[in-house]
């Protein structure tokens, strides 16, 4: 941005351009989107959206880092609160979380994964897997899981990796099977995964 709104104002002139970047990501796509139509959108005039926004990059790095910190915010809390719980209710919880979170807005998703440039939307997205990595990883060192599963980073990588996978693909491919099926399928898959024997022979306790 360049300056940051101080009056309120100011501020709900913002959040109404970022709104209507938004928008206009969601009816006209990457390709078509440009300041002049985020400015027709919000009712302003190109030269006042100029006085916030330098070009339609800075526009789009705010919508799309605000999209992956709501997923992982929504996904983060969920695990956040499953610090005394284990087994499949604290694994729905979780997946339950990451499906409402990516569903919220299928149209932009789509956008944000199959229209924009890998480059931009690579690292936002990078950070939203980084947080509930590192969350899970913290929530497996501290159960039985870790006695069998001693890279609790690892572990959790993969985790994450295939449920956000999972859920990605049943948002936006919208296979023939009901949103609870595909739940617990999720659920099946990550219990099964953490209470497998690992190569040594041991098998994971607790879940």
């Amino acid at each position: 941005m360049r300056k940051t709104p101080t009056q309120a104002r100011s501020k709900a002139t913002v959040e109404r351009i970022l709104a209507a970047g938004r928008q206009v990501l969601v009816d006209d796509g990457y390709e078509a989107f440009s300041t002049n139509r985020v400015a027709a959108a919000a009712g302003i005039s190109p030269g006042s959206l100029y006085q916030y926004f330098a070009d339609k990059a800075s526009i789009l790095d705010i919508v799309i880092s605000r999209y992956w910190e709501d997923v992982s915010e929504r996904t983060a809390s969920a695990l956040a609160l499953q610090t005394n719980t284990t087994g499949t209710p604290a694994i729905r919880s979780v997946a339950d979380a990451l499906l409402a979170g990516l569903e919220q807005d299928p149209t932009l998703l789509r956008v944000l994964t199959e229209e924009l440039p890998a480059s931009r939307n690579r690292d936002r997205h990078a950070a939203l897997v980084t947080r509930v990595r590192d969350l899970t990883a913290a929530y497996l060192h501290a159960g039985a899981v870790a006695r069998t599963r001693p890279d609790a980073q690892l572990t959790a990588w993969v985790l994450v990796v295939a449920m956000e996978n999972i859920a990605l693909r049943w948002v936006l491919d919208r296979p023939p099977y009901p949103r609870e099926a595909v739940l617990e399928e999720m659920v099946a898959l990550t219990a099964g995964y953490l209470s497998q024997t690992d190569l040594s022979g041991a098998r994971s306790d607790g879940w």
